[in-house]
């Protein structure tokens, strides 16, 4: 028994010692090559720079027709007191076009830091309000601008985006006297510049979805997947043709509307799309729709003037957008003959067939007020001085800002009676001589909104409270009938002017 006993503790000792041994030797090692130099990698720095992205979006109510600028500066300041630039150059801008939208401006490289304030320099700027019953007068403004921030705003990461939403109302300090015969506002551009947060799938332009971006085709990748677009910075201010860039980029995803796919695409080409933002400033197209092949010449405003009898339309004084096949400009207001012109409707809004109501826009139910993009293939008027003739002539989206006075469920669409101020265009127009097409309450829109239209205001949608309005009108049998597509907070109406002005803003 003492022998046995023995030999097992000695069986028991080795193995335990082989054990030890072989700990002593994970631990020799594993020092060994700590020892030598061997340390795990440490974390990425942080990035030196983040890559912003300054988007633009307006708040007016409708009493300005066109909102005009030109940025020399727009700058940060941080907490510590560097102050860094927006801008690698100056740029034009209008505001009433995207009133409730998103437009890419620029991207830039900014070093990391908490933010406390914000400046723009103003160039030049010029904004018009129009009535029936005079032309179109220059006044004379004084010169300023600010930048609210409701926050502090922390650049951090490797990309982000913020939104320089001008308050084009609050602009403008004294709009009765644009009913003067010579305009004297006191004019204060004013803007709010806050974070947003840009989201995969964007839905609104609360989250990074651009809607009705107009452009032409500047350059296709070798896949047809990438495109660079030539954007309209706008022309308003007496500065000829200005354009911006645009990285673009489609997938399998992207719903192509008038032409095949991203193959069939080529430089020149005019095209209206949607997209979500990106990360690095470029554009993610869910729609791109071809709007004429053949055209050189676009433009795109509301309706000034329409004459089915003639068959002359006009657009504002100073268009919204124009944009080339080439090179040229028009000398004079856009006017056009369309003896042979094909109407359409942007295929933007996907339920036109949902609808309570036809929805039709054609020569025969055209009406002045109604926003339009307008083609042509020639770049200026002919020797003889004759308009050019439209191409295609296509209802677009625009926003109206009214307020809610009744409102009635028809099928999946709640159908909103919204009261126009007086200032409006279609209550203003109305009254012009000539138009063709006599609406029964130009200064009511019937706005029809179900499950597609985005909700973004904070005002409920209830009688009594003034919301704005985005979507396309049509003229039914001489009622204006809205699909909407975007609601957000209104603007408060104020007075009515009584004539027709512009105000500038010129550099010293």
């Amino acid at each position: 028994m003492k022998t046995g006993w023995s030999s097992a503790r000695s069986t028991s000792f080795d193995v335990s010692l082989l054990l030890t041994l072989g700990l002593l030797l994970v631990i020799g090692i594993t020092t060994g090559c700590g020892s030598s130099g061997y340390t795990p990698p440490p974390p990425p720095p942080p990035p030196s720079e983040t890559s912003v992205t300054v988007l633009l979006s307006g708040t007016a109510n409708d009493q300005v027709t066109d909102f005009y600028i030109e940025f020399q500066t727009l700058t940060l300041t941080s907490q510590s007191g560097k102050t860094v630039s927006l801008l690698s150059s100056p740029q034009p801008a209008e505001f009433m076009h995207i009133n409730g939208g998103l437009e890419p401006l620029t991207t830039v490289a900014v070093p990391p830091a908490i933010y406390t304030s914000a400046a723009v320099t103003v160039g030049a700027a010029t904004f018009y309000c129009y009535t029936a019953g005079s032309g179109w007068q220059d006044g004379n403004i004084t010169q300023g601008s600010t930048v609210s921030l409701p926050s502090p705003i922390t650049v951090t990461g490797g990309s982000m985006a913020l939104v320089l939403n001008m308050l084009v109302s609050d602009s403008v300090v004294d709009f009765p006297t644009c009913a003067t015969s010579q305009l004297n506002a006191s004019v204060t551009p004013t803007f709010n510049l806050a974070p947003i947060g840009l989201s995969t799938s964007p839905t609104n332009s609360g989250n990074g979805k651009v809607s009705g971006l107009n452009a032409v085709v500047a350059s296709v990748g070798a896949a047809g997947s990438t495109l660079t677009l030539t954007v309209p910075a706008f022309s308003g201010l007496g500065l000829g043709p200005q354009t911006r860039t645009l990285s673009t980029s489609s997938t399998s995803a992207t719903l192509f509307q008038g032409i095949s796919g991203a193959s069939a695409l080529s430089p020149g080409m005019f095209v209206d799309l949607d997209g979500a933002v990106q990360s690095d400033g470029s554009l993610l197209a869910t729609r791109i729709e071809l709007i004429d092949a053949s055209a050189m010449y676009e433009t795109t405003g509301p309706l000034l003037a329409f004459d089915n009898s003639p068959s002359f339309l006009s657009l504002g004084m100073d268009s919204r957008t124009e944009l080339f096949n080439g090179q040229g400009s028009y000398s004079y207001d856009p006017g056009f003959l369309f003896p042979n012109a094909m109407f359409k409707i942007s295929s933007q809004m996907a339920n036109l067939g949902n609808l309570p109501f036809v929805s039709s826009f054609n020569a025969s139910n055209a009406v002045a007020g109604q926003n339009v993009d307008v083609t042509s293939q020639t770049i200026s008027p002919n020797t003889e001085g004759i308009a050019p003739s439209a191409n295609t002539v296509t209802l677009i989206p625009q926003t109206i800002d009214g307020t809610i006075v009744a409102s009635l469920p028809q099928g999946n669409f709640v159908d909103y009676t919204v009261s126009l101020a007086s200032y409006d265009l279609f209550p203003t127009l109305a009254g012009v001589p000539g138009p063709t097409t006599v609406l029964s309450d130009p200064s009511q829109v019937e706005v029809y909104i179900d499950s597609n239209t985005q909700e973004m205001n904070t005002q409920s949608l209830a009688v009594g409270s003034t919301l704005r309005f985005y979507g396309l009108v049509f003229n039914d049998n001489g009622i204006l009938r809205m699909d909407c597509a975007q609601v957000n907070d209104g603007v408060a109406l104020t007075p009515p002017s009584s004539s027709s002005n512009s105000g500038n803003i010129l550099p010293p």
